[in-house]
């Protein structure tokens, strides 16, 4: 039919930055890092070029980020995506060595300036989950699954991991976030070799706490001074403790809870045990012991706190996107100390980048959660729309329409979360930790149909029994009943109940170096005459 074959020709228009600038941007996401933003940041960090050349600074920022956005493809095929959708426009097409000399010449200061400008609490107060009360629920953890590549320089930086099996394949990063739990977004970040430890890296996020925040965190981070130190910041805690702590009950509380020091902190302990039953009928439990600075029971009931510490495992979402969906699982690209630093930086940025813009997706439509947004929606919504150049900047004030982010964010909201659990393991034909007892949560995932928090009543502990007297007070008594006779060796053991004379024969010479006693033949003493009275020591073994 005639009416069939009918052609329609779709004109558009893209607004970029002219010139040799025009391949420098990201899209729609763009619109997070505008290149006002990005010029500041190159001033900042003395990075901006000194002459204008065919790949100026501010496109070698944004290449970088793109890398991380397309982290399966190389330099080539990257700089292709960002110029898909400026094919009329006369652009030079560099080599890949240039690409590579660009990144040499741009270094990590820029990315880690911009990440850290970036980096923050993404969501409004009335955000659903949020907050708990008046404050913001942010997370610290550890991810040590981030690999690099297996080169001499990278070994020398990083190490390998070692185990009763032998090397690790590729040398691992350790990358310690502070999350904000509600949307996932990074508050900030370091990394560095594995051997540091958790706290040490955890320590230099602690001036990103602030009295508006409740830290949740693990049994990693239970020790005293690193509880101080986190109480000092004005923030509020929630921390599980290892199971071989045992902290003193000072004041029992009504919901079961009690009041205890861990070192110069004064915290409310909370001991319960959560059971679960899944759908298939099983039945799992473990006991908790959670530390918190929120001592009213009254408005911080204790159930109500053992419900709260779920949203610790926001962090671990988190690790699994930019781990798992934004890197696929894949070895970092960068072969040297340098690179692997900036692409860290620009990787950690670029996360953040989509967490705002998933967060102001989510906002535009009042009442959503952010837990609600798909991650792996955002992603391709984004890389889509950096091929066709789309949303570089923002519509003009008098339009209403939302961004294609939004409107893929928005239309494919996941289900509202329901609860389920599942075992935490690695695939791995053989295992590193043969002693760890077997996980008895069920190795696929279920749904969760009842969960059971039991509060145990901390009971005070009863006083002391009185200590038996020592040998020393025995002495002092018995010599005082007639303080200026003297006495074999023989008859104190007789008077004081003492079987072991050889012990006693050392203790007399120690009291007779003290001056307690006074040795006036073999066997003999008697008592000095500075110890006839009564003295404030005598009651001292």
């Amino acid at each position: 039919m005639p009416s069939q074959c009918v052609t329609t020709t779709v004109t558009r228009t893209i607004t970029v930055a002219s010139g040799v600038f025009a391949p420098g941007h990201l899209g729609e996401l763009t619109q997070q890092v505008p290149f006002e933003l990005v010029d500041a940041v190159l001033d900042e960090t003395l990075t901006t070029q000194q002459r204008l050349r065919h790949l100026p600074s501010r496109v070698g920022v944004y290449f970088l980020l793109a890398l991380a956005l397309f982290p399966t493809l190389g330099y080539a095929r990257v700089w292709d995506k960002l110029t898909a959708g400026l094919h009329q426009l006369p652009l030079h097409r560099p080599s890949e060595k240039a690409l590579r000399d660009l990144r040499r010449r741009l270094g990590p200061a820029p990315l880690k300036t911009l990440f850290q400008v970036l980096a923050g609490p993404l969501a409004q107060p009335r955000t659903p989950g949020t907050c708990y009360r008046s404050w913001r629920t942010v997370a610290f953890d550890g991810c040590s699954s981030l690999k690099a590549p297996d080169q001499p320089r990278i070994r020398a930086l990083l190490g390998k991991a070692r185990h009763r099996w032998g090397v690790a394949g590729y040398p691992a990063l350790q990358l310690m976030a502070l999350c904000e739990t509600g949307t996932r977004g990074l508050l900030g970040a370091v990394f560095g070799p594995t051997s540091s430890g958790e706290v040490a890296y955890a320590t230099r996020l602690l001036p990103l706490l602030s009295p508006s925040m409740l830290l949740l965190a693990d049994r990693g981070f239970d020790s005293k001074e690193f509880l101080a130190d986190v109480a000092d910041t004005g923030a509020q805690f929630l921390v599980r403790l290892r199971s071989q702590r045992s902290p003193a009950v000072l004041t029992v509380l009504p919901d079961g809870s009690y009041l205890t020091r861990l070192g110069r902190l004064k915290v409310r302990i909370i001991e319960a045990d959560i059971t679960v039953t899944t759908r298939d009928g099983q039945h799992v439990g473990d006991r908790y012991r959670l530390a918190t600075t929120l001592l009213d029971h009254r408005s911080d009931p204790a159930t109500a706190l053992v419900r709260l510490y779920n949203e610790r495992w926001e962090i671990e979402s988190a690790f699994y996107s930019l781990r798992h969906t934004l890197l696929t699982g894949r070895v970092l690209r960068s072969c040297d100390p340098f690179g692997l630093e900036q692409e860290l930086w620009a990787l950690l940025a670029l996360y953040q980048i989509l967490r705002r813009a998933m967060v102001e997706a989510v906002e535009s439509a009042p009442g959503t959660d952010p837990d609600r947004a798909s991650f792996t929606v955002a992603l391709e919504a984004a890389r889509a729309q950096v091929t066709t150049a789309r949303g570089i900047r923002p519509p003009d004030s008098g339009t209403t329409a939302q961004g294609s982010i939004t409107d893929a964010v928005i239309s494919a909201l996941l289900p509202p979360r329901r609860p389920r659990m599942s075992a935490r393991k690695v695939k791995s034909p053989m295992t590193r930790y043969p002693g760890v007892a077997t996980d008895p949560r069920p190795a696929t995932s279920q749904d969760i149909t009842h969960l059971a928090i039991t509060v145990h009543q901390a009971v005070l502990a009863p006083p002391p029994a009185p200590r038996a007297p020592g040998r020393r007070a025995l002495l002092l008594r018995l010599l005082r009943t007639d303080p200026h006779r003297t006495w074999q060796c023989r008859e104190i053991a007789e008077g004081i109940s003492c079987s072991n004379i050889r012990s006693l024969w050392t203790q007399l010479r120690d009291w007779t170096k003290e001056g307690i006693l006074h040795k006036v033949a073999r066997n003999t003493y008697e008592l000095a005459p500075d110890w006839v009275c009564a003295n404030p020591c005598a009651g001292a073994v």
